[in-house]
């Protein structure tokens, strides 16, 4: 580890009981004028700074209540997903005064629900060469550019990942292997690594569970290629404390129940909230406001517009996740083509193994369920490619998460839909922008920004400067930095009697806490050893009690969902062991919010309605069959 990395870790030791909170305005008025370089300099001391606290929630509202119609912001973000969080910060760092307000929590959506991969799209690069589409190969380039930017700019929470693909023929090498290279091409100089074809034996070496047998064949050896993985809504959750620090005022569970328009030119100049926490009302005026609502973007057209017409095809893209005896640590298989021509992928994710399909229409809601087919069906399709028995007995979550695809009425299926974004501004003084992907989320909100700059004659102070912005806890951080934790901090636990016991702060949990929490990680280990909250969440995972109350000061964590599932990813990982922590994760947030029982008890049937979405094998009535 470097010298400065060093530096930069003891100052996070030495800040952890207390730190230093921002309040001042998007960008510094020493820093005006003074060119991208300055800007980008003074923005990264700020979030790079170990010791810095987002303001509280309630000054984040105070700032949303303060934008007035003589003094409004110069944009409102609707929606706190990936997207809507990706213009706070673009918006905010080119010197705009910005504010963003998300119904649920922030990743609440799509965004916490996504495939956690990182891609360029080989599916499109495939249709890009036989299409002779110059569209679809534009996209490619484009999602393998902003790839590796989405690492490169917070690289404790992503990283690149192999994937393996069977292949049962020697055609299927030949293609598959020409394909993969072609997408290194494409990569170019943002390349990973590079693709390589592995014998037989070899695989079944780097993939125990993979079967030599598959479609009454005989495995002729796989096509490992790169893509990135990420741990998505820590990843948001991030850029929103990032927006944060850099001057905008982002609050969730906050829900714009109307839009105001101007009475004479019928512009929209802002909107109605309502703090769903609290339940009070009032308004907030913005220049320009941005609809990043994700698949109910629709639904905020329909306030601007009673007569618009619908620009959202949803699609549900259903995951499900399994012991990590599935798929060996760091290695991930992908199946290009199952039985009904769709894409299944089997993935290590943090110490378990995620398994998902592609796309199937759906019906717009707000906590989407997973089909029992769709279940079935991963399992089935997963079964093939495998040598050991695939139970549904297994599956320890599921869940559904819904895209929002753009519409292209000539489309007859979903997987025929490009994931391209468009950002349109149907109303006047409201830009929407929808579709898209994970990956390309920055580049998105650049585009986002440009359209209400545009539209509301914005006057930014510096281009947009988000490709070389890295989030909080990224700066100064190294693969290495989770060993400094486990050398300086004890994990004390509290025994049933009262008593402080110490414990190691051992290998598994020092590692977590590093990649959830980047160069902040210090200040968890801190809670976690000088206020007792040492102890594991549940058991088989490394999820500490002191998180809980970290993410309530320092993460804008209002409720036990909020923990479990987008803070932690429990819930997504293993929902019988989310439900055994629910009653400590609540303790720890009652002390941390003054929760009296009632809230508690709100708190608690809230949480399992929640789990009850979420089809493991403990949630769900089935036969175990052929599995």
């Amino acid at each position: 580890m470097s010298a400065n990395s060093l530096r930069r870790l003891a100052v996070v030791i030495a800040a952890a009981s207390g730190g230093a909170v921002y309040l001042t305005p998007s960008i510094a008025s020493s820093d005006r004028g003074g060119g991208r370089g300055s800007v980008l300099e003074s923005l990264k001391r700020r979030i790079g700074d170990p010791s810095a606290t987002v303001p509280s929630r309630s000054v984040q509202e105070s700032a949303l209540i303060g934008a007035s119609f003589s003094n409004p912001l110069d944009i409102l973000i609707i929606g706190g997903g990936a997207t809507g969080c990706g213009v706070a910060l673009d918006a905010t760092t080119r010197g705009l005064r910005v504010g963003l307000v998300e119904r649920e929590d922030f990743s609440s959506g799509t965004s916490s629900r996504s495939t956690k991969l990182i891609h360029g799209g080989v599916r499109y690069l495939e249709k890009a060469v036989f299409n002779l589409d110059y569209g679809q190969l534009k996209l490619v380039f484009h999602a393998l550019e902003e790839r590796k930017q989405v690492i490169d700019n917070a690289p404790h929470l992503c990283h690149a990942l192999p994937c393996m693909t069977p292949c049962f023929d020697w055609f299927e090498v030949i293609y598959y292997w020409m394909g993969l290279k072609m997408y290194d091409l494409v990569a170019g100089a943002r390349l990973l690594h590079l693709s390589r074809y592995y014998s037989a034996q070899e695989s079944v070496e780097l993939f125990p569970t993979l079967a030599r047998k598959g479609k009454d064949k005989n495995l002729k050896g796989t096509v490992v290629y790169y893509d990135g993985q990420m741990n998505d809504s820590r990843l948001n959750v991030g850029l929103a404390c990032t927006a944060a620090l850099a001057g905008a005022a982002v609050l969730n569970h906050a829900e714009v129940v109307s839009l105001i328009k101007d009475d004479v030119t019928q512009r929209i100049i802002g909107a109605r909230i309502r703090n769903n926490l609290s339940g009070q009302e009032f308004d907030t005026y913005a220049k320009v406001v941005v609809n990043a609502a994700g698949p109910f973007c629709d639904a905020v057209r329909k306030m601007a517009d009673k007569e618009a017409k619908p620009m959202i095809c949803p699609s549900s893209g259903v995951h499900i996740v399994l012991p990590d005896y599935y798929s060996p640590e760091g290695m991930g298989l992908i199946v290009p083509k199952t039985k009904d021509g769709r894409v299944v992928f089997m993935l290590p994710w943090l110490g378990r193994t995620v398994a998902g399909t592609t796309d199937s229409n759906t019906e717009i809601t707000s906590l989407p369920e997973p089909h029992e087919d769709e279940i079935q069906f991963i399992l089935d399709a997963i079964c093939d490619y495998l040598n050991i028995k695939v139970r549904r007995a297994d599956v320890l979550s599921a869940w559904s998460g819904i895209r929002p695809l753009a519409v292209d009425p000539s489309a007859k299926s979903t997987e025929s839909i490009s994931r391209d974004h468009v950002v349109t501004e149907d109303s006047p003084g409201l830009v929407t922008i929808t579709g898209g992907k994970w990956t390309t989320y920055r580049s998105m909100a650049e585009d986002a920004v440009d359209a209400a700059i545009k539209s509301g004659k914005l006057n930014p102070t510096n281009e947009c400067i988000t490709q070389t912005l890295q989030l909080v806890g990224a700066y100064g951080w190294e693969p290495s930095s989770f060993t400094v934790l486990a050398q300086q901090y004890l994990r004390m636990k509290r025994t049933y009697g009262g008593k402080f016991v110490p414990g190691s702060m051992d290998t598994t949990a020092a590692k977590h806490l590093s990649h959830a929490y980047g160069t902040m990680a210090g200040r968890v280990a801190a809670i976690a050893q000088d206020e007792g909250l040492g102890k594991r969440l549940a058991h088989g995972y490394p999820f500490l009690e002191a998180e809980v109350a970290y993410c309530a000061r320092h993460e804008f964590c209002e409720s036990a969902v909020d923990f479990i599932a987008r803070r932690s990813r429990l819930a997504f990982l293993d929902t019988d062991a989310a439900g055994k922590a629910l009653p400590r994760v609540i303790e720890v947030l009652a002390t941390e919010h003054k929760w009296d029982k009632s809230r508690q008890q709100q708190e608690m049937q809230k949480a399992k309605e929640f789990l009850e979405t979420f089809k493991s094998s403990k949630n769900a009535q089935f036969h175990d069959g052929k599995h």
